[in-house]
């Protein structure tokens, strides 16, 4: 098959550009052809392209890039002169102009829609009125003129419905997943404290993701200061680029007088991400609102016990399978939660445990990047089938 994934494809956008990577050499192994085609800024840093895979930037036109982020001419003309030469057209979230474009050039190639999470009722209620306008203008037409719609958990089946008022008849659930085999080593023990200058000798609760109100810092922060009263020498690790909560959270820190108790350490890549993750005695997301959290497949992959919300994804699966804490979206819950697990470490360790076999038999990147592959095939012959009706 002949791929093109459509995606802003930089370290600054968070999980879709990994996912992509992880799936793109999967497809690649098994023979596929796969280009990644995004819009790109000045002070962007592109994410890694796996060999054997093209990756086709286009800047974003201003001023419209200023309030239609994702816009790009060139983006559009490439789609004018090239869409027909592939087989599938993979569209990653929403409101963008990559969701959009493709349905304006062509109707011949197949297309997939990936939803991330974005029709939860939290995240859809953030700029209400642009993703409004938008539908009403062509969104929510040309998605359900999508050959499929790719959700992560049940939970977005029921966001769609929310959002069509009926079923898309052609909806896959594959979730996402994690290569098991890059955590298989890990940094030794206290690379990342001696790296960053942290003591050894405290507890360390590890964030690790961008630092977004949606990803429950505002719950984090307040539970933390609680829990640091009665437990003085643990360490809270913020690792995150900024995405708009930095000097809010930097101001808390400054308020509760957290200065020696909340270290941030910007994004964490490659080795520093595994040593971090190695070094921490728990990793925490008690996010509002996520697709399906790669953050969380990661911190399970390197053995890193979670205290996460029911929002990452997979909650249900990990209640299930007793694979990380849960708690719910208030400071008293995250706080409980802490005591909880920072406090029991063979309880900590059982939930890492089930973490790793949960991640084995369902989430590891060999099985859901063959399901997809297996999607795009449907869709392809949805298309045909589509095209001889015509």
């Amino acid at each position: 098959m002949r791929i093109l994934n459509i995606c802003a494809y930089s370290w600054e956008i968070g999980g879709p550009p990994k996912i992509i990577f992880d799936h793109t050499q999967v497809a690649l192994r098994d023979g596929h052809q796969v280009d990644i085609l995004s819009p790109i800024s000045p002070n962007e840093r592109p994410y890694p392209v796996p060999d054997g895979a093209r990756l086709l930037l286009f800047p974003r036109t201003t001023p419209v890039s200023n309030y239609f982020r994702e816009f790009s001419i060139g983006l559009y003309r490439y789609l004018q002169q090239h869409i027909h030469e592939y087989d599938v057209v993979h569209c990653h979230a929403l409101w963008h102009f990559g969701s959009l474009a493709p349905f304006m050039t062509n109707r011949s190639v197949a297309k997939v829609v990936t939803i991330h999470g974005v029709l939860d009722r939290w995240a859809y209620a953030h700029n209400n009125w642009k993703k409004s306008l938008i539908d009403r203008l062509a969104q929510r037409a040309y998605l359900r003129r999508a050959d499929l719609v790719h959700i992560n958990n049940t939970d977005e089946r029921a966001d769609l419905l929310r959002y069509f008022g009926d079923e898309h008849p052609r909806i896959e659930l594959i979730p996402n997943g994690v290569r098991m085999s890059d955590f298989t080593v890990l940094p030794p023990k206290g690379t990342f404290r001696q790296k960053f200058s942290l003591p050894a000798d405290r507890p360390m609760v590890l964030f690790m993701s961008r630092l977004n109100e949606k990803k429950g810092l505002d719950l984090l922060l307040p539970a933390f200061r609680d829990y640091f009263r009665q437990h003085p020498g643990t360490l809270l690790v913020l690792a995150g680029p900024d995405d708009g909560y930095e000097a809010t959270a930097r101001q808390f820190i400054q308020d509760h007088n957290l200065n020696d108790a909340v270290r941030l350490v910007g994004m964490l890549t490659g080795d520093d991400k595994k040593a971090a993750l190695h070094d921490a005695d728990l990793f925490t997301l008690p996010s509002y609102s996520e697709g399906f959290s790669i953050a969380v497949l990661e911190a399970m992959a390197a053995g890193t016990p979670a205290l996460v919300s029911d929002r990452v994804g997979f909650g249900e699966a990990i209640r299930t399978h007793e694979a990380a804490g849960l708690v719910e979206l208030n400071p008293d819950s995250v706080r409980a939660g802490l005591e909880r697990l920072m406090g029991n470490p063979s309880l900590r360790q059982q939930l890492s445990q089930n973490a790793t076999n949960l991640l084995r038999t369902q989430y590891d990147m060999d099985i859901v990047a063959r399901q997809m592959l297996r999607a795009y095939e449907a869709a392809i012959r949805h298309r045909k089938a589509s095209n001889t009706s015509l």
